[in-house]
C-alpha cells in the first residue's frame, strides 16, 4: 500500500463526524466529489470498507470506527504542531469569529476578551450571542463559548473560568416583607422570578446540598418547579426584577457579585447553591487553527496558570445542573 496523505485522514474524520459526504465537503471547503474520491481511494488502497453508504445515510463500518478512533488523536496532534509552527512567525491579525451564549460572553468579557484586544490590536473580534446551539463550522465561526455539556463531543474544549454556581437572591425590601427561606421547600410561599428554557417552558430551580449531611433527596440534589409571577428569557431582566423587589431569582453567581457586595441584593439558601459545569472555549480540530484563535487559546492557558481562574469543579453528586444548562443567558 502506498503512503496515505494527511488530507485523506482529515477527510475520513470529517465524514465520520458529519455523517455525510456533503456536510464534510462544506466543512473542509472541498467539493463533494473530491471528498468521495478521497475516501474511495483510501479504502481501495487499504482493502477495507470504512463507510456504509446508502442514498439516505453514511455510517461507519466496524473497521471504520476502529480506524477513526485510532487516527483521530494523532491527526489532531499533527494539526496542532503544524499550526503552532506556522503561527509563531507572525503577529495575529484579521477577524476572530466567536459564537456564544450571552452569559458566557459577559462572564469572559473583561478577563479574556478585553485583554485579548489589548494584546492584539490588529485583531477584530466578531461575537454573536444567541441561545440556540449552532454548528460553528457550518456557520463560519472560528470557535464557540458554552458550558461544557453543551459542547458537541467532536470539538476540542479549553476550560475557562472560576467554578460557577447558581445562587438565589432577593432585595432587602422583598426579604423584609416576605421573610427569608431556610430550605428549598420554603419557596412554595415565595414569588420566584423564573428563566425560560429554549423549549419555552420555565426552567426548574436546581439545588445541591453544599455540606455533607444525611442521605436525603435534598442532600443529593434536586430540581423544583417553583411558583412565580414572571418568566423571563434574559438574566439581565431577571436581575432587574430582583433589584426591584418583585421576587427571588436564581441566577448565575457572576451576574450578582457586585449587587451582593454593595448590599443591593442578599443571598439566600447559600448552603443549597447548585454548581454549574465548566465554561469552555471550543473549536473543531479537523482544520487549520488560525493564528487569532491560537492566540486566544494561549491567553486562556496563561490566565489559568496565573491562577486568576481556578480549574472548574464538577457538579455535586446527584445534581442535575449538568443535564439542564440551557436556561436564560446560558
Amino acid at each position: 500500500m502506498q503512503k496515505d496523505s494527511l488530507t485523506e485522514f482529515e477527510v475520513v474524520l470529517a465524514v465520520a463526524r458529519r455523517q455525510g459526504f456533503r456536510p464534510a465537503a462544506v466543512a473542509l471547503e472541498m467539493s463533494t466529489s473530491a471528498v468521495s474520491n478521497a475516501v474511495a481511494g483510501l479504502e481501495a488502497r487499504m482493502g477495507v470498507r470504512l463507510f456504509h453508504r446508502t442514498t439516505r445515510s453514511v455510517s461507519l463500518t466496524d473497521a471504520g470506527r476502529r480506524f477513526v478512533d485510532r487516527i483521530g488523536p494523532a491527526v489532531a496532534q499533527i494539526q496542532e504542531a503544524v499550526s503552532a509552527a506556522d503561527d509563531r512567525a507572525a503577529a495575529p491579525s484579521g477577524t476572530l469569529r466567536l459564537n456564544s451564549s450571552l452569559g458566557a460572553a459577559q462572564m469572559v468579557f473583561r478577563p479574556v476578551l478585553a485583554e485579548f484586544l489589548r494584546r492584539y490590536p490588529d485583531v477584530s473580534l466578531d461575537i454573536v450571542t444567541e441561545g440556540r446551539l449552532v454548528d460553528i463550522v457550518a456557520e463560519g465561526f472560528d470557535a464557540g463559548l458554552r458550558l461544557a455539556p453543551q459542547v458537541p463531543r467532536d470539538m476540542i474544549r479549553v476550560p475557562i473560568g472560576l467554578p460557577l454556581r447558581m445562587t438565589v437572591v432577593g432585595s432587602p425590601d422583598y426579604l423584609e416583607r416576605h421573610g427569608t427561606p431556610s430550605a428549598p421547600a420554603d419557596l412554595a410561599r415565595h414569588a420566584c422570578i423564573r428563566a425560560r428554557m429554549p423549549s419555552g417552558l420555565p426552567s426548574p430551580w436546581e439545588f445541591a446540598r453544599a455540606k455533607r449531611g444525611k442521605a436525603t433527596a435534598e442532600a443529593k440534589g434536586e430540581a423544583l418547579d417553583v411558583p412565580g409571577p414572571m418568566v423571563l428569557d434574559s438574566p439581565l431582566l431577571m436581575l432587574e426584577a430582583a433589584r426591584a423587589g418583585l421576587g427571588l431569582a436564581q441566577i448565575a453567581e457572576w451576574y450578582v457579585a457586585e449587587d451582593l457586595a454593595s448590599g443591593r441584593l442578599r443571598r439566600v439558601l447559600d448552603g443549597w447553591a447548585a454548581p454549574l459545569p465548566a465554561l469552555c472555549l471550543y473549536y473543531s480540530g479537523h482544520r487549520h487553527i488560525p493564528s487569532t484563535l491560537r492566540a486566544m487559546i494561549d491567553l486562556i492557558h496563561e490566565i489559568n496558570r496565573r491562577g486568576l481562574h481556578r480549574p472548574s469543579l464538577p457538579p455535586a453528586s446527584g445534581c442535575r445542573s449538568s443535564r439542564r444548562v440551557r436556561r436564560a443567558g446560558w
